[in-house]
């Protein structure tokens, strides 16, 4: 089945960032050239299947021409394969499944990355997945990590995601074990690659733009994906270095678009959020440079915006 990405780079789905906000700011900045599209963050399933109402709520906001799809995170085969139904039936251009998240809650509902210790559970949620996608034409990606405790399962996980029916499969280099620990073995995308006639999506690793096309020599990875570089740099995929000016008006678009949708009250920390990870914008700190726990420590939106229109221009680079 035809992958209907326009480039080889994608967003990462990110919970509690890849809202419909978030990305269409982030894809709206970046060309199709550059971005080939992106994912929801995962709606998680449990015994009880979600209806195409719900999930097409998912899906909204502008996608820029670019496919926007539906990730969903379970371990109760028919509730997620008919979900996955729903999902194609709401317009998701794919639907991807969630193996990668290491949160608790996801481990003690035995989904996530909780199934990196079972390839063949693994393997029979993706071919209950892909029977409830037949006749459609809406593609099954999965989305896992390196392994569990260790990564001496990888080539298992990843031939049992392949002979299930996904045709992508995204592979962050990280085990479950080791978090979003700075460091990142590109060796185990080689190993995903091989182990596999099925493209690999590298996840992991990734810091400016340049290391996109570095990922895809070093590797043999057909895709690449991002997830917290983008919340450092919205401009990644492109390579377009941000102006003072263009920094601060995503902060203002994206605090603008979080009121609009009734979010002011969790606004604070998704601003503070983008803080966090920031490096966008002139010069060798971006526009925040060295303010960052300065910004943190404020209270509102307002004080949060108005103190980084204050930080000085500085040179530009």
């Amino acid at each position: 089945m035809t992958l209907p990405f326009t480039a080889p780079a994608l967003l990462a789905p990110m919970e509690g960032v890849t809202d419909p906000l978030f990305r269409a700011l982030v894809l709206a900045r970046n060309g199709p050239a550059w971005l080939g599209g992106a994912t929801t963050e995962f709606v998680r399933i449990t015994d009880v299947p979600q209806e195409a109402k719900r999930l097409r709520r998912e899906l909204m906001g502008p996608d820029h021409g670019r496919p926007v799809g539906l990730q969903l995170m379970g371990s109760d085969a028919p509730a997620v394969a008919a979900s996955a139904a729903a999902a194609a039936e709401a317009g998701a251009p794919f639907v991807d499944l969630n193996f990668g998240c290491p949160a608790k809650g996801a481990l003690r509902g035995c989904a996530g990355s909780a199934l990196l210790d079972d390839p063949r559970a693994l393997g029979r949620l993706v071919a209950a997945t892909a029977r409830a996608l037949e006749g459609s034409s809406v593609p099954l990606t999965a989305k896992l990590r390196a392994g569990g405790a260790d990564d001496r399962l990888l080539e298992e996980l990843v031939r049992a995601a392949a002979d299930g029916g996904a045709t992508l499969i995204t592979v962050h280099c990280r085990t479950r074990a080791e978090g979003y620990r700075d460091s990142a073995d590109w060796r185990r995308l080689e190993r995903a690659v091989a182990a596999t006639n099925v493209p690999i999506c590298g996840n992991g690793g990734v810091e400016v733009h340049a290391d996109l096309a570095r990922l895809i020599r070093a590797t043999g990875c057909r895709y690449v994906m991002v997830g917290r570089a983008a919340l450092a740099d919205p401009w990644i995929f492109s390579g377009h270095r941000a102006s003072r000016q263009e920094a601060l008006d995503f902060f203002h678009e994206y605090a603008a678009g979080l009121a609009t949708r009734g979010q002011a009250g969790r606004s604070g920390s998704r601003i503070k959020q983008l803080v966090a990870h920031w490096k966008a914008g002139p010069g060798p700190g971006g526009l925040i440079r060295d303010r960052r726990r300065e910004l943190l420590q404020l209270g509102t939106d307002h004080e949060v915006l108005r103190a980084i229109e204050s930080i000085p221009a500085g040179p530009s680079i």
